[in-house]
C-alpha cells in the first residue's frame, strides 16, 4: 500500500498542475517538495494546502490508519472509557462531553493561528536577513 507521500505525489501528477505552479503557492522549493513524496506520514496543514491547489479532497486517499496520522483527525471518543482502544489518547484539556465538530472547529482555529504565526516569523526573517 502507497504511503503518504506517495498517495500526494500521484494526486499531484493525476492533476496535470505543474510542480513549479504548486511549490510557488506553497512558498517551498522543489526539493522540498521532493522530499515530502518520500515521507511515510505528512503534516494535515501541508496536504490541505496541496489539496486546495489542485483541488483534491485527500479525505477518501488515505485509510484510516493513515488519517490518524494527521495531526488533526481525532478519533471519536465513546462514552463507555473501557471500549476506548489503548492507542486512542484524549487530549488532557478536552473535556468528553465535548461534541467532535466543537473539536474540529478548536483544532482549525489553532491551525489558523499557528500559520499566521508562522508567516509573520518568515516576515521577520526576510526583514532582518533578506531573501536568498
Amino acid at each position: 500500500m502507497p504511503h503518504q507521500g506517495e498517495i500526494l505525489q500521484e494526486a499531484i501528477k493525476n492533476s496535470g498542475i505543474s510542480i513549479t505552479r504548486i511549490v510557488d503557492e506553497l512558498g517551498i522549493t522543489r526539493p522540498t517538495i521532493y522530499r515530502k513524496f518520500k515521507e511515510e506520514t505528512l503534516d494535515y496543514a501541508f496536504v490541505k494546502r496541496v489539496g486546495d491547489i489542485i483541488s483534491h479532497d485527500f479525505s477518501q486517499d488515505f485509510t484510516v490508519t493513515q488519517q490518524s496520522a494527521f495531526l488533526f483527525v481525532t478519533p471519536s471518543v465513546s462514552s463507555n472509557v473501557a471500549s476506548v482502544p489503548d492507542k486512542v489518547v484524549t487530549p488532557r484539556n478536552v473535556p468528553l462531553t465535548v461534541t467532535e465538530p466543537d473539536l474540529g472547529k478548536q483544532l482549525l482555529a489553532l491551525q489558523q493561528k499557528y500559520i499566521a504565526l508562522l508567516e509573520a516569523y518568515n516576515e521577520l526573517l526576510l526583514k532582518v536577513y533578506g531573501p536568498k
